[in-house]
Parts: C-alpha cells; sequence; structure tokens
C-alpha cells in the first residue's frame, strides 16, 4: 500500500490536492473560540464531536436561549447502524461538546429530550453564569479519533479515576477494563464482529461510500473516514476504491485490530440504562466527555464498535462487562500513541438551520 501511495502521488498527484492546503483547512476550523463567541461558534466547536464513519448526522437551530440539535436522517448509514443507534450517539457527543464549551464561555445549560414536535430532537437551553472553563474544554478543539498502534504503556490509577469521573452521566454505566485477559477478551469480539462486517458486501459498499482517499476529496465533502486520518496513503479518486477492494480484507482488518488492541493500555464500555434514542444520546455525551478527558491527559482513543455493530455479540459483551440484559452503546480503546491528520468537518452554514 505504502508503494502504491508514492506511485499516486507521482502519477494524480495535482488531482489529489496537497496536505499543506488540508492542513490549513483543517487548522482553521479548529480555530480556538473567541472569548465572546456567539451561538454558530459554539456549534462550530460542537461539531468538532466524533460520530459514526464521521457522518456528522446532524443540524442546529438557534432560538432566544437555547441551541437545538436535529438529526439529519441523509446522513444515515443503514447497514452498519440500522436502528440509528450511532446517529443518536453521535448527537450526544456534539450535546457533549456543546455544553462545555457553552459553560467555559459563561452560558449554563442543560439538555431537555423528547419534544414530540421534532423527532429525536435534543434542546440545549441555556442561560448567563460564571464561566466555567476545564481541561475538557480546551481539549475539543485538539481531540480526534487516532486509528494507530498506541505504545502499550499502562494509565496510572489516578487518571483512570479522572476518566471516569469525566465520563460519569446520568444513566450511563462505564466500564473500563486495563486487565490483560478481559482485554483480550474484548480483542475476540472485535474480530469475530468485523469478520461478519468484511463478509457482508452491502456493509463495504456502505463503508467505501464514506472513505475520502486524498485531501481534495476530504475537503469537497467535509466528512468521511479521510485515509492520512487512518494512517492509510492517499490515493486519487479513481484508484482508492480499487485499492480497498485488492488490500482491504478480512484478514487484514483483522490483524490490524488485534495489534491495535495490543497495543491499548485499556479499553471502556458505555452502557446506556435503557435501550431508547435518549440514553443513546446520554452514552454519546458521555463518551465524548470521556474522549475529551483523555486528550487532556495526552491519551489517545479510538472506536472498536463491531461488538456493539453485530446484534449477536452484544449479549456477550454486556456480560463480559457485569451488566447482563442491557444493551452496550460504545466500546473505544485508549492509549498513549501518535498524532496523526485530523478528519475534515463540513462549514457552520451547512449545518445552521432556521428555528
Amino acid at each position: 500500500m505504502a508503494a502504491l501511495g508514492a506511485g499516486a502521488v507521482w502519477l494524480g498527484g495535482r488531482q489529489m490536492g496537497s496536505s499543506q492546503e488540508y492542513d490549513e483547512a483543517v487548522k482553521a476550523m479548529r480555530r480556538r473560540l473567541s472569548a465572546n463567541p456567539g451561538a454558530p461558534e459554539l456549534i462550530r466547536y460542537a461539531a468538532l464531536a466524533a460520530s459514526g464513519h464521521n457522518t456528522q448526522p446532524w443540524t442546529f437551530a438557534i432560538a432566544p436561549g437555547e441551541i437545538a440539535i436535529r438529526p439529519d436522517f441523509n446522513r444515515r448509514t443503514p447497514v452498519v447502524d440500522p436502528d440509528d443507534h450511532h446517529l443518536f450517539a453521535s448527537l450526544g457527543c456534539a450535546a457533549g461538546n456543546l455544553f462545555v464549551a457553552a459553560a467555559a464561555r459563561g452560558q449554563q445549560g442543560e439538555l431537555v429530550f423528547g419534544d414530540a414536535a421534532r423527532e429525536g430532537e435534543i434542546r440545549f437551553i441555556h442561560q448567563p453564569a460564571p464561566p466555567r472553563r476545564s481541561a475538557l474544554f480546551d481539549a475539543i478543539p485538539v481531540r480526534q479519533s487516532t486509528r494507530a498502534e498506541y505504545d502499550g504503556r499502562p494509565v496510572s490509577a489516578t487518571d483512570m479515576a479522572k476518566l471516569a469521573a469525566a465520563a460519569a452521566v446520568p444513566g450511563v454505566d462505564v466500564v473500563l477494563i486495563d486487565d490483560r485477559a478481559q482485554q483480550d477478551r474484548i480483542r475476540d469480539l472485535v474480530i469475530a464482529g468485523n469478520s461478519v462486517q468484511m463478509a457482508d458486501p452491502a456493509f463495504l459498499r456502505e463503508l467505501k461510500a464514506w472513505l475520502r482517499f486524498n485531501p481534495r476529496h476530504a475537503l469537497r465533502s467535509g466528512d468521511g473516514l479521510y485515509s492520512a486520518a487512518s494512517g492509510s496513503p492517499t490515493l486519487p479518486d479513481w484508484l482508492g476504491p480499487r485499492a480497498f477492494d485488492l488490500f482491504v480484507t478480512a484478514e487484514s482488518e483483522n490483524d490490524k485490530y488485534a495489534r491495535q488492541l495490543r497495543s491499548s493500555a485499556g479499553v471502556a464500555v458505555f452502557v446506556g440504562e435503557r435501550d431508547d434514542r435518549e440514553h443513546w444520546v446520554r452514552a454519546g455525551q458521555s463518551c465524548q466527555r470521556f474522549a475529551l478527558q483523555a486528550t487532556a491527559l495526552g491519551l489517545k482513543h479510538a472506536f472498536v464498535n463491531q461488538p456493539v455493530e453485530v446484534a449477536e455479540l452484544r449479549p456477550e459483551l454486556a456480560s463480559l462487562v457485569g451488566l447482563p440484559g442491557r444493551r452496550p452503546d460504545i466500546v473505544m480503546r485508549f492509549g498513549y500513541g501518535p498524532s496523526l491528520p485530523y478528519s475534515p468537518r463540513r462549514p457552520v452554514e451547512s449545518i445552521l438551520l432556521d428555528a
């Protein structure tokens, strides 16, 4: 793949765009929040949250004293996420960022769920309050899902306690696993789930539709999984899907996930008290807060959600984390590792709607 990438740069560099251009655009997307931001600036920070396949399945609307987060069902991934579980967890991630950013800039608020007038809408109701800046706020523009091998170093008990405290959200249990034997059992579930998914042509078609193989493609779409952000070579649009078909196999992906999990310090599993949209959102909020705290501590993280995406594996995972009968929502590995290029984001004007 590395040799193919080098050849592709020589043959199609102009068509792919430049990494420098990409990095400058991403830097602007992730610029620090101003001292007195308006609601659109807070929304920009909210949209730096994680989302499944980086689909960014959200829109926002501004009204006096509130910001609404609405699901964008046009950005569904119906094969990997048939009941929109990940979509609503992604809204929770955005809500997590919004809550932290607004508090840091003097707007304290609460999340309100279940507005029957708008399906799946979450409303952030806020009012002026003394600013509450935190390490989580400072981590928002630098957080990234780092799909790489880590260095295997353990996380101290003190930092594990900070991660658990940051992730504490009502209605969500967070189980942190740093025991190697239990991590190996998680690894086995990830590999089992990945094998099921890689054998499904519909899954592969959907995944490929969200891959962005070069800087120009990533900037043009503003979404999706940019290859360089996963440590893969950049390729021209015409070559990327063909290379995916040739080189991305169940065996290669299973080997990659096994190495990545072996190199991780631990695994976090997020489990809502109930299997409904509100608790999917709450799990996403908890996960985002965990990721921000991890970033503040110098840790990297990445999703390994195959055991929750393949339904028949969920009961075993729930039993493994001591919560039998519940639906696990999110699985995330964490540890010390390298930084990779950031994933793209859509401009605020494309996600901001009229109230």
